[in-house]
């Protein structure tokens, strides 16, 4: 008659060679010594955020972005140069008539049913949509990753540059006094009158059509985001705090 076989361990007592191993244990296999035997640093899988490291990564993308976005509004508004060149060159003359009424001059125009005045205005509404367009394409393909700060410039730019081409036509289009150009030219003498912009709302022209085409053009042309992979994702690996059952589902002996 053979001796009774040894009982196995209850479930709740796991061997050593068991499934689990007690946190302490995991804790201690999870984290891996120094090279010196001294306790790991928690924050040493985060260099790259802890002190000031994360924001000297992001600092100089920023100062980039800015220096980009100073020098395209200047590029954009010195555009404003050659706008108010063409609309002095391009623009109807308004024609004046000086004559003397008593002691005085007065100043009338020859044409009353003209409307050379309203073309002025109009030449400069079809000029700027068109600088602006140049600008936004130009602007694009020297910089495809856009940002915010070169959309600001760009409509800044592009603002400023309205107002320089506004100024310049005048100052190259005919005297202002125009009392005294009558005088100069005699009684009678047809004379163009100044250059002026009667529709202020024409210098939002060029901003406003910048912004449109850089949109347009950073929407269909602009770099796209890696699409996310939609494939079979591996499982996470276990946590070793949490008990695992042994690989055959019973407690060894």
């Amino acid at each position: 008659m053979s001796a009774p076989l040894t009982p196995p361990p209850p479930p709740h007592e796991h061997s050593p060679q068991g499934g689990w191993q007690s946190p302490s244990a995991g804790q201690a296999a999870a984290a891996p010594a120094s090279a010196d035997g001294s306790a790991p640093d928690p924050a040493a899988g985060h260099g790259d955020r802890s002190g000031h490291g994360w924001y000297e990564q992001d600092g100089p993308g920023m100062r980039t972005e800015l220096r980009e976005a100073a020098v395209t509004a200047v590029a954009v508004t010195l555009g404003g140069v050659l706008l108010g060149v063409l609309w002095w060159w391009l623009a109807p003359r308004v024609p004046l008539v000086g004559d003397v009424a008593g002691d005085s001059w007065v100043v009338y125009l020859k044409d009353t049913e003209g409307e050379q005045a309203i073309g002025v205005d109009g030449t400069f509404a079809l000029l700027a949509p068109a600088f602006g367009a140049v600008s936004a394409l130009a602007v694009f393909l020297v910089r495809r990753r856009g940002g915010v700060p070169l959309v600001v410039a760009l409509g800044v730019g592009g603002l400023l540059g309205s107002l320089l081409a506004w100024r310049l036509g005048v100052w190259l289009g005919p005297a202002q006094d125009v009392i005294a150009r009558a005088r100069e030219v005699g009684k009678g003498v047809t004379f163009d009158a100044p250059l002026e912009l009667n529709a202020k709302g024409a210098l939002l022209a060029w901003p406003f059509a910048a912004l449109a085409v850089h949109l347009g053009l950073t929407a269909l042309f602009g770099p796209r985001d890696p699409e996310p992979d939609s494939g079979p994702h591996p499982c996470p690996p276990a946590d070793p705090y949490v008990p695992q059952p042994p690989h055959d589902g019973f407690p060894k002996a």
